[in-house]
């Protein structure tokens, strides 16, 4: 049966309120990663091991001593007193940059692959969770149906994901190193065209690319990990539906948690062997590859620097491989604690 004039016009008032809404947003994600620079500023550099501010002895909860490092707002204030207001967004616009890009490019990909946006309340899934709830003698397709929608959903999102960071990484690169220059204060990547030209004089085109295999690691396998968790225990343990959009946000939490210190690897990998002062000895050794990163880091018992912004407790590391002496910015000596 042929649409009426007034089902077009609503369908078409629809999707573009549909756009509008994506294009608002957008606009706020950007506007939020730029107002949360500062703490990836400082989180940045307490990745790639730079502690400026020397720990403190406080006294914990379990009556204890114990020495602390500045916590994530004191390191923003730190980095304001040395650069002001202005230098605590250093980096910021190569981070906006790959962000536009690599969505525009990577919903563009997906679509190729035929891996288009599907819309909730598109009338085939309206029908389906209409057969869910009243044909018991359905409830075999009705899974069927989840199954598929729920593998399709995944397929589109390991795209999406993938697509991203291929696209975005060097504009990841670039932001980085920028950031990194707090540590030795050189000027060299004051821009994204000057970063671009000295990271092809080092490296090459591989250099664009640095830190690339242990971030998609990290962020495809937790993707993977948590949609599928939720997805089985949303369909055999939870049957709120508050409950069942909540769980995912948790398994999300929790995989980025164990899949933390591929990030840090990354980030390391992204300025190790520059010719900034945060990628040489004796800030940090020059890596030959990411699993060599990862391994002096764990030897060291640095994974998850920067994974706790608030609580950053100070400790020597207990094994140190002699193949990698502990080469990060120095910090005072601390001796038993009385």
């Amino acid at each position: 049966m042929p649409l009426s004039s007034d089902n077009l016009n609503m369908s078409s008032i629809k999707e573009q309120q549909n756009e509008l809404n994506e294009w608002i947003r957008f606009g706020l994600r950007l506007g939020l990663q730029s107002a949360l620079h500062p703490f990836e500023y400082a989180k940045v550099l307490i990745q790639i091991g730079y502690e400026p501010v020397p720990p403190r002895q406080v006294r914990s909860i379990l009556g204890y001593d114990t020495m602390v490092l500045p916590n994530i707002f004191k390191y923003v204030k730190y980095i304001r007193s040395v650069d002001g207001y202005s230098g605590c967004f250093v980096g910021l616009m190569p981070r906006l940059l790959g962000t536009i890009v690599s969505s525009v490019g990577s919903e563009r990909i997906a679509r190729h692959f035929g891996l288009g946006e599907v819309k909730e309340n598109s009338e085939d899934e309206e029908v389906a969770r209409y057969d869910s709830d009243h044909n018991d003698e359905d409830d075999g397709l009705s899974a069927d149906r989840e199954r598929r929608a729920f593998q399709r959903k995944l397929k589109r999102d390991i795209v999406i994901h993938t697509s991203t960071i291929l696209i975005a990484q060097p504009f990841q690169v670039i932001s980085i190193r920028m950031m990194a220059q707090f540590v030795g204060r050189e000027t060299v990547y004051s821009g994204i065209w000057a970063a671009v030209k000295e990271i092809y004089k080092e490296h090459g085109m591989l250099g664009f690319f640095s830190g690339l295999v242990p971030r998609l690691i990290g962020d495809i396998s937790c993707l993977v990990l948590a949609s599928t968790t939720a997805y089985f225990v949303n369909k055999h343990f939870i049957t709120d539906k508050d409950s069942r959009n909540i769980f995912p946000v948790f398994t999300s939490y929790l995989f980025s948690t164990i899949f933390y210190p591929f990030q840090v690897v990354s980030v390391c990998m992204s300025v190790s062997g520059s010719n900034l002062t945060a990628g040489r000895p004796a800030y940090m050794p020059v890596y030959s590859n990411w699993r060599e990163c990862w391994k002096h880091l764990n030897c060291t018992g640095e994974l998850k620097r920067g994974n706790s912004l608030f609580w950053r407790y100070y400790r020597t590391p207990e094994v140190i491989n002699k193949n990698f002496p502990m080469t990060f910015a120095p910090l005072p000596t601390v001796t038993k604690y009385k």
